[in-house]
């Protein structure tokens, strides 16, 4: 799994620079980028249709996964705490964003009137950054749990 992860570091990096190029492009950019995601949203969902339908084959792995989580007592309970932890560190990270956005905006307008209000501005988008920090905590507990 670590090794995965590793050989598809430079992917990413390549991915990274070439939406950098394809951007600079300008709106014709744009819209090359968001059709590159649209055939990459299609091949996910051709995919997602091809697992769900899949035959015997698919059926046969999905037994074999259910005698191995029943033979291993547990496993369940540490897929749910996984689980848990990805979704509490997903809606505390989107949360703690959507809540900076709002904050941040009003703490560089309110910066822009007066430029006293800097230090109160920055701790109230820092307790607004703090949702996110919660959910690690808990995401970090969940996994110590699994």
């Amino acid at each position: 799994m670590t090794t995965a992860w590793v050989a598809g570091l430079p992917l990413i990096a390549g991915a990274v620079v070439l939406a950098r190029v394809v951007t600079r492009r300008g709106r014709s950019g744009l819209y090359i980028m968001a059709a590159v995601g649209a055939v990459l949203m299609i091949g996910a969902v051709v995919l997602l249709v091809a697992a769900l339908t899949a035959g015997p084959a698919g059926a046969a792995v999905a037994v074999a996964a259910a005698r191995s989580a029943a033979a291993a007592p547990g496993t369940s309970s540490n897929t749910a705490a996984l689980l848990g932890a990805a979704i509490a560190v997903a809606g505390s990270t989107i949360g703690a964003g959507i809540a900076v956005a709002y904050t941040g905006a009003a703490a560089l307008a309110a910066m822009s009137e007066r430029s006293e209000v800097f230090g109160r501005a920055m701790v109230i988008v820092g307790l607004a950054e703090g949702i996110a920090i919660y959910g690690l905590i808990i995401g970090i507990l969940l996994i110590g749990k699994a």
